[in-house]
């Protein structure tokens, strides 16, 4: 295999996502070569056909639930339903392809000694009882839940990778993403920003639940996309026989009520919407909000785009995507 300083074979599972994408650009641009892996399931060709004229680019339709054997220098495992409208769709298929993915990529990483990413999420954490939340904390989360198959699937591939590294020295990332948005977000994904905006620029009704004061923390994706690579590149030679594995908290700590972003999104569109009210589901998160502390020490990592110039780029995005379907 290649080694670290010289171009990296990149694989990216999950890569025709929203987050996979437009990490595949990043890596691109910085001039590595990337394999990307996706079953299409939530993921879109559209999202990288931008890529397929790239020569050192290679689009592969897999389902990271069976083996795949390929030789790189790096995984991105980010390969799973991320929103509760994909997720619970098919709740047994979630929960396969956060365990036996992972199982699959850290088989292949121990097979090809590849260093290998995680994409876990503030979910981890459930309706927390700490705020905000750091890595030690160890979560507050419904085993047997409508969210659970996410949930404890990702908790229990967190296990795994760090069981692969103390038992087979494996060269592991584990970073817990909080709220993410941007360009390529699916339109009909379910997750609060996407709807609000679709629901903003069709002068429809805007659904919050609950009293809408539960509260969240937005990260534009192009500061996520950083943070990854950041982590990713931390080499093996600072005190850490494998370098830093995590946990680690990716997110945006800045915290607004989903009601402050619903009338973010109602100006930034100068919209007609009305907001209306619902019942609030079944174990959905009361507050979410990452604490950074961590990223900040080790990554020399922090968002810099705020909200309103975040919204702004989506919105142009989605207004786009709107006209040309209509």
């Amino acid at each position: 295999m290649r080694k670290y300083n010289s171009r990296k074979r990149i694989l990216v599972t999950g890569g025709a996502g929203f987050l996979g994408s437009h990490l595949i650009d990043r890596l691109l641009g910085r001039g590595d070569e990337v394999v990307c892996v996706d079953n299409l399931f939530t993921g879109s060709k559209r999202n990288v056909e931008h890529l397929f004229d790239n020569p050192r680019f290679e689009f592969i339709r897999h389902d990271v639930t069976f083996p795949l054997f390929i030789e790189v220098d790096q995984i991105y495992n980010l390969a799973c339903p991320a929103s509760p409208v994909h997720y619970q769709h098919d709740p047994v298929q979630t929960t396969k392809t956060s365990v036996h993915g992972a199982i699959n990529m850290l088989g292949l990483a121990k097979r090809v000694r590849a260093r290998i990413f995680q994409a876990s999420t503030s979910e981890v954490y459930g309706d927390p009882s700490m705020h905000p939340q750091i890595e030690e904390y160890w979560g507050n989360v419904n085993p047997i839940g409508q969210r659970s198959c996410y949930d404890e699937g990702k908790r229990c591939a967190e296990t795994l990778f760090f069981d692969y590294h103390r038992q087979h020295g494996l060269d592991i990332r584990v970073a817990r993403i909080f709220n993410t948005y941007g360009p390529r977000m699916h339109p009909n994904d379910g997750r609060v920003v996407s709807n609000f905006i679709v629901q903003a620029l069709n002068d429809e009704d805007i659904t919050l639940y609950g009293d809408g004061q539960q509260t969240r923390s937005f990260c534009f994706v192009d500061d996520l996309v950083e943070g990854f690579l950041r982590f990713m590149d931390i080499p093996n030679d600072e005190g850490h026989q494998y370098g830093f594995p995590g946990p680690i908290n990716l997110g945006n700590p800045c915290e607004f009520t989903i009601r402050q972003l619903a009338e973010l999104v109602i100006r930034l569109t100068g919209s007609k919407s009305k907001l209306v009210f619902r019942p609030l589901p079944l174990d959905d998160p009361k507050q979410r909000q990452p604490d950074i502390a961590l990223a900040k020490k080790m990554l020399n990592w922090e968002p810099r785009i705020e909200l309103e110039a975040g919204l702004k780029r989506t919105v142009e995005y989605f207004e786009r995507e709107l006209s040309s379907a209509s």
